[in-house]
């Protein structure tokens, strides 16, 4: 279970991000690089993390017209990164923009559909007429549509949206949190195991295990709950 959890490196500190990298060797699996961090430690830190054993799940959620959108998907796969985010929201054209510019590089293009920090009033206050849920679905089922190989959703809607794509579809969820751990900035949360059982290929883990007194013992701690 421990090669299916993605460590978010949520720091602007890519000194940070390596020591982290380093004290979690052989307990996870890969590394997430986002916007806070990217910026700061760019590509040479993506490579450092590589060359350290790790898969890279790099996280900018690109979204933007669709050729640029291709530019940044072949800039991404360049880098030998194993995953790559998009914004489902940007629409048909940019997503198979993006599927096509990742196919046969091993990089997996993840559509992210609704982020775990926005509930059904969010979703109101920016014009969504549907529910999260409802959202989800008919997002993960554009992004499917178009060639997108992976979707990124919160582990509340993963069963219903595997039942949707199927097993030839991966699912990463983030906002997984263990039981009496605080949720932070997170709306729609699980834990890791009621996440695997509903579907869930990777689960993104940030602060449970960064910020943890033993961040190894708290990695060992979420894979062996994913087995129950």
């Amino acid at each position: 279970m421990k090669d299916r959890i993605i460590v978010a490196l949520d720091t602007d500190s890519p000194e940070a991000a390596l020591a982290t990298v380093k004290a979690l060797s052989g307990e996870v699996g890969i590394f997430k690089v986002g916007m806070e961090l990217f910026p700061r430690g760019g590509p040479e830190l993506v490579r450092r993390i590589r060359e350290a054993g790790f898969d890279v799940f790099l996280d900018l959620k690109f979204h933007d017209i669709p050729n640029t959108v291709a530019g940044a998907v072949r800039s991404a796969a360049a880098l030998g990164v194993r995953f790559a985010t998009v914004h489902a929201s940007g629409g048909r054209a940019m997503l198979a923009a993006a599927a096509e510019s990742a196919r046969g590089t091993g990089t997996t293009i993840l559509a992210v559909t609704v982020l775990t920090s926005l509930d059904d009033a969010d979703l109101a206050d920016v014009g969504f007429s549907l529910v999260s849920s409802e959202a989800v679905a008919r997002l993960a089922d554009l992004a499917v549509s178009c060639g997108v190989k992976g979707i990124v959703c919160s582990a509340k809607e993963v069963e219903a949206v595997r039942a949707r794509v199927g097993k030839g579809v991966t699912l990463v969820t983030p906002g997984v949190r263990m039981p009496g751990d605080a949720v932070g900035d997170q709306k729609r949360v699980v834990t890791p195991a009621d996440a695997i059982r509903n579907g869930a290929d990777y689960l993104v883990v940030g602060r449970p295990i960064t910020t943890a007194a033993d961040p190894a013992a708290a990695a060992r701690a979420i894979a062996a709950s994913m087995r129950t």
